[in-house]
């Protein structure tokens, strides 16, 4: 069997125990021993408040070490970690513990008093802060550590992510101990992770990337990580000639490359930049090889799965493409209508199979049941293909294709040529209610700064260069595309904003493609 999480942690307690986990600047650091120690304080905590295994402990709190600790304190009684975004409302909060029904809830100690009527005779609010203040911490001071875990088999639920979805609408997936350790254990090597590595960490750990990736594979492999409260750019760059690796989403190095300090002496003692949680743009990707010497290595996963792919840590890291699938884990391209393998080459489904795979959506069996196919494999919803040489590539989600006029419509495709073309900065194909297409192919774009905005050259530039059915029939110019916190760009946001441009547009009326 896997071993688990924490027991991977505690492997490298026993071999690491004094050395540094967490570096935390002004708050001083935090070991590996006095992170166990404490870990095992709050897990007597939870117990306390009732925790036994199988029950949720939801938690609304910002980033800070001691909320990995609680998550570790979690995996210790047993308990199914429910981590949630700090931005959530009120509204959204109560679909989350009405759905999930946690034993406890821990929150902010400034937002206690709008949690407290949410309290129950069958679960406890408990408070946590971002420097070891509140409710939790104060009770752990008093208790003493747990004396061994509860034992975990790698079929046991150990957390719950809920899915990003409109509320009443979000499923929550159930992640195995089993998921978890085995995609850690597939990073680890992948990733050539070691003790030895310093990771800057400036992700939000409510998401798979910041706790499930990054967090795992430092408790795991007895690595120290700098954990910062929020990426900034230039604080970060001045980290780099103590780190080794930086895990982020496209954004971050979209805002490295703004700083002229990002040079290779700066990025001199890295040894390795990955990028995930949304698509990174070609170019982004050239030009940092071009400043750095490093190429940004780009992987694909989602909340279900965890990783599924990586492009190679010795090997060619391609622009547009994430990689080969990691160890164990098996993936196909099927036709999105019926199944069934497509050739190399083909775009369709993409679906993964491996011990990676999440459980169950949380008293969803209906819509588990439809989300895989009869062998096994799980349907991401994700569309791709897998060239000549194995590397898999992303065209967009399933929901974002563009049907206009009976015809398929691969948002990348137009995507890339557009970010190609003078003055375009990013941009977001969507498609949109069309009177005579069913859907506008429709290009909202974000300018460079002091470009022109002239619609009509920017989608002339296209003329030619891909077939007449999928040139936008409008670009619509923003200053900004709409984003989630991991940086993925709100598509179904951009089509409710723009559902109505067709409508009256005379220009485009019995046009046909």
């Amino acid at each position: 069997m896997t071993e688990t999480i924490f027991e991977m942690f505690s492997k490298a307690c026993a071999v690491h125990g004094s050395k540094v986990l967490f570096e935390l600047g002004d708050r001083g650091d935090i070991s590996f021993d006095a992170a166990m120690e404490q870990s095992r304080r709050l897990a007597t905590v939870l117990r306390d408040l009732g925790v036994q295994p199988g029950d949720r402990v939801a938690v609304q709190i910002d980033k800070s070490p001691e909320a990995v600790l609680l998550y570790l304190a979690c995996l210790q009684t047993g308990g199914v970690f429910l981590p949630l975004n700090p931005a959530y409302t009120g509204a959204e909060i109560d679909y989350f513990l009405n759905d999930a029904t946690p034993r406890v809830f821990v929150c902010q100690p400034k937002a206690l008093h709008q949690h407290s009527v949410r309290q129950t005779g069958t679960m406890s609010t408990e408070t946590l802060g971002t420097r070891g203040e509140g409710s939790l911490m104060t009770r752990a001071a008093s208790v003493q550590p747990l004396p061994r875990p509860v034992t975990r088999t790698e079929n046991d639920p150990a957390a719950i992510l809920y899915t990003s979805g409109t509320t009443g609408r979000s499923k929550g997936a159930v992640l195995t101990h089993g998921n978890l350790a085995s995609n850690c254990e597939a990073l680890l090597d992948a990733w050539r992770f070691t003790h030895r590595d310093r990771l800057i960490h400036a992700l939000p750990i409510f998401h798979t990337h910041g706790l499930f990736v990054a967090c795992n594979m430092a408790l795991s492999a007895g690595a120290t990580m700098i954990f910062l409260p929020r990426f900034d750019p230039d604080h970060v760059i001045s980290l780099m000639k103590d780190a080794t690796v930086l895990m982020g989403v496209p954004t971050f190095y979209t805002r490295l490359l703004q700083s002229p300090r990002l040079t290779p002496a700066s990025t001199a003692s890295m040894r390795l930049f990955v990028s995930g949680s949304a698509p990174l743009s070609t170019r982004d990707h050239t030009t940092f090889s071009e400043r750095t010497g490093h190429a940004i290595l780009e992987r694909y996963g989602m909340t279900e799965t965890g990783m599924i792919t990586s492009n190679p840590y010795d090997g060619e890291r391609r622009p547009g493409a994430v990689g080969m699938p990691l160890p164990g884990i098996e993936i196909r391209i099927s036709a999105r209508d019926r199944g069934g393998r497509l050739p190399d080459g083909e775009i369709g489904a993409i679906e993964v199979r491996g011990p990676n795979v999440f459980q169950c959506y949380w008293h969803m069996p209906e819509k588990t049941a439809s989300e895989f196919r009869s062998d096994g494999f799980f349907v991401t919803g994700d569309l791709g293909l897998v060239d000549a040489d194995g590397y898999l590539r992303i065209v967009g989600r399933d929901k974002d294709l563009v049907i206009s006029g009976g015809y398929n419509v691969y948002p990348k495709e137009v995507e890339t040529l557009l970010d190609a073309q003078p003055g375009v900065e990013e941009t977001a194909v969507i498609g949109v209610p069309h009177p005579d297409l069913g859907e506008g192919v429709t290009a909202i774009v974000v300018a460079k700064p002091g470009a022109a905005r002239d619609e009509r050259s920017l989608l002339a530039g296209l003329s030619g260069r891909i077939a007449r059915y999928k040139q936008p029939k409008r670009a619509v110019f923003v200053e900004e595309l709409p984003r989630n916190v991991m940086g993925k760009v709100q598509k179904a946001e951009l089509r409710s904003r723009y559902s109505n441009l067709y409508q009256h547009d005379d220009t485009t009326a019995g046009e046909k493609a």
